[in-house]
C-alpha cells in the first residue's frame, strides 16, 4: 500500500506536484504577484487589540474581553501546555528544526526516533491531536463537549493515497470513524470529514481534473464518463494547467473512477444511515475540479433530506473565482431543488499555488491582498447565511481563526433572526487553535465545532508538519490566544498566592 507516512518531506506543499506536470506546454499571460505569507484555515491579519463590546452592541458581538469568562473551564495544567505549545508553533525557527528532524536520517535510528516521536506525542501531538484511533478521538470529543459545550469534527488525519490497496483501507477507516461519532450523542458532535485524495489516488484526480478543465474550455468536448453536478468553474476560474487536450482516460482509469466513486457512495451513505453529515476537505486547484466534481455528484444522490444537507463541500473564499463558482453552485443546487451544505474556510495553499503559477507564467489564483480574501469570504459567509435562513435547505459551516468574521456573522445572525440552535449554521476551528474565539462564540449562542484530527503518532506527523507550514504565518500573528492565555495564567497564578 501506498498510503504516506513518514518520512514528512514530502507534505511540504511547494514541491508536491513536482512530478505531475501539467498537461500541454505553458504559456506566458501574466507576470506573477508579490504573494504576502502563508494564509491558512482561519487567514487572518495581524490581530487587532481586543475588542471590548459596548453595552448595547453585545447581542451583536463576540466578547473576548474576559480571559477569565473564555476559559473558565481549561484545567490550570492544560493552559500551560497550550501557552506553551502555541509560543513555539509561533518561532519559525523552531518549525523549520522540527521538519528537518522529522525527515531526517534521525528517524532511521530505533533509539532517536523512539525519543523524537514520544516528544511530539507529548507535545505536538496531544495538543492539536485527538487520538490514535476512532474509538480514543470519540472519547476526547465527549470530554470537550462535557468540559466546554464545544461540539467535535472526526478527522481521520490521512494525507493522500496513490493506490487502490491504500483507498480501500482509507475508506474502511473513514466508515468507521463514521461509527464512532454514531456512538456519540449527537449534541456533542457535528460531523465527520474525509479527503477525496485518500480514497482516490492524486495521479486519477489530477487526471479528471485536466479533463474536466479542457471539457469546460472546449464546449463540443464530451466526458462519457461523467456524472451528474454542479459547475466546478466559473470565468474566471485557473484553467493554466491543462493547455493541450488530454489523452482520454484510459480503460484501467476509467475502472479506478469508478472504484473511487464506490468508496465516496458508500462513505456516504454510512452517514445518510448514522444521520452524520460529511464535510470533503479542499486541496490545491490542480486537484480541486476532480475533488468538487466528485462532493456534488455525491449530494445530488445523497442530500435527500430537505431540512439537513448530509455532504458538505468546501469552498476556499482566498480564490480568486470562489465567489463566482459559490454562487453558480448554489444556484444548480436550487434548480435540481438538492439540498446542500457548504464549509467556508480562507485556505491553506497559497504557496504551493503561486509557485505552480509562476512556473506556468500566470498570475497566483489567490487574491492579491489579504483584505480582498477577508472581503471575499465575509460576502460568501454573507451570502450563504441568507441562504441558510430563507429555509431553503442549505447547511452552512463557517470554519475560522478571524474574530472580525465571527462578528460580522453574530451580527448578520441577529438581522435575519436565525435560530442559532438548529444546526443550520455553525462555526469551526481547529483543535488546539483559537480557543478564546471557539468560547467567545459559544458563549453568544453559537453552535462551535474543534475540528479533530487523529491516527497512530508517526500518521499524523505528516499532519502535524503540514499544519505548522501552513499555520506559520497565523501562528506568528495570533496573538490574541497566547495573550489571553498568558493572562490568565498571570490572574490564577496571583489568585492562588493572594
Amino acid at each position: 500500500m501506498a498510503t504516506r507516512l513518514l518520512r514528512t518531506n514530502f507534505i511540504r506543499r511547494p514541491y508536491r506536484f513536482s512530478a505531475l506536470s501539467p498537461v500541454g506546454q505553458p504559456t506566458v499571460t501574466a507576470s506573477t504577484a508579490v504573494v504576502p505569507e502563508i494564509l491558512s484555515f482561519g487567514q487572518q491579519a495581524p490581530e487587532p487589540p481586543v475588542h471590548h463590546p459596548k453595552p448595547n452592541e453585545a447581542h451583536n458581538d463576540i466578547d473576548l474581553s474576559d480571559q477569565a469568562r473564555l476559559f473558565a473551564s481549561v484545567p490550570t495544567s492544560d493552559l500551560l501546555r497550550s501557552t506553551a505549545v502555541l509560543h513555539a508553533a509561533a518561532i519559525g525557527p523552531m518549525v523549520d528544526l522540527g521538519s528537518w528532524v522529522m525527515s531526517s536520517k534521525l528517524m532511521d535510528n530505533a533509539v532517536t526516533r523512539g525519543m523524537v516521536l514520544g516528544l511530539v506525542k507529548s507535545t505536538f501531538y496531544d495538543h492539536f491531536c485527538a487520538g490514535e484511533d476512532a474509538d480514543a478521538a470519540a472519547q476526547r470529543v465527549r470530554s470537550v463537549y462535557e468540559a466546554t459545550g464545544l461540539k467535535g469534527m472526526l478527522v481521520y488525519g490521512v494525507e493522500h493515497a496513490d493506490d487502490a490497496a491504500s483507498c480501500d483501507d482509507n475508506m474502511h477507516h473513514f466508515l468507521r470513524t463514521i461509527e464512532a461519532a454514531k456512538s456519540l450523542p449527537t449534541s456533542h458532535f457535528s460531523s465527520v470529514v474525509v479527503k477525496i485524495t485518500a480514497i482516490c489516488p492524486i495521479s486519477l484526480l489530477k487526471r479528471v481534473s485536466d479533463l474536466l478543465r479542457w471539457e469546460y474550455k472546449t464546449k463540443n468536448f464530451k466526458l462519457s464518463w461523467k456524472l451528474k453536478s454542479f459547475p466546478v468553474f466559473s470565468d474566471s476560474s485557473p484553467l493554466y494547467h491543462t493547455n493541450s487536450e488530454p489523452e482520454p482516460l484510459t480503460a484501467e482509469e476509467e475502472r479506478e473512477l469508478a472504484a473511487a466513486h464506490v468508496r465516496i457512495q458508500d462513505i456516504c451513505r454510512k452517514c445518510q444511515e448514522s444521520n452524520v453529515p460529511l464535510l470533503v476537505d479542499a486541496e490545491d486547484t490542480i486537484l480541486q475540479p476532480a475533488i468538487d466534481y466528485m462532493a456534488y455528484s455525491s449530494a445530488i444522490l445523497f442530500n435527500a433530506d430537505k431540512d439537513r444537507p448530509i455532504v458538505y463541500n468546501t469552498i476556499q473564499a482566498y480564490l480568486r473565482d470562489a465567489g463566482e463558482r459559490l454562487h453558480l453552485a448554489v444556484q444548480e443546487a436550487e434548480k435540481q431543488n438538492v439540498p446542500m451544505g457548504f464549509k467556508l474556510v480562507r485556505g491553506a495553499y497559497m504557496s504551493s499555488e503561486a509557485k505552480l503559477a509562476d512556473s506556468l507564467g500566470h498570475k497566483s489564483p489567490v487574491h492579491d491582498t489579504i483584505q480582498n480574501t477577508h472581503d471575499c469570504y465575509n460576502n460568501c459567509m454573507t451570502f450563504l447565511m441568507e441562504k441558510a435562513s430563507s429555509g431553503s435547505g442549505f447547511g452552512v459551516v463557517l470554519a475560522t481563526h478571524n474574530a472580525d468574521s465571527g462578528r460580522l456573522a453574530s451580527k448578520k445572525a441577529s438581522e435575519l433572526s436565525l435560530d442559532k440552535e438548529n444546526g443550520k449554521i455553525e462555526f469551526a476551528q481547529l483543535y488546539g487553535m483559537s480557543d478564546a474565539l471557539s468560547f467567545g462564540l459559544k458563549r453568544a449562542g453559537f453552535n462551535v465545532s474543534k475540528y479533530m484530527p487523529f491516527g497512530p503518532v508517526e500518521t499524523a506527523i505528516p499532519y502535524l508538519v503540514r499544519r505548522a507550514y501552513e499555520n506559520r504565518g497565523m501562528m506568528a500573528t495570533g496573538a490574541t490566544d497566547r495573550h489571553l492565555m498568558r493572562m490568565e495564567l498571570k490572574r490564577r497564578l496571583l489568585a492562588g498566592t493572594a
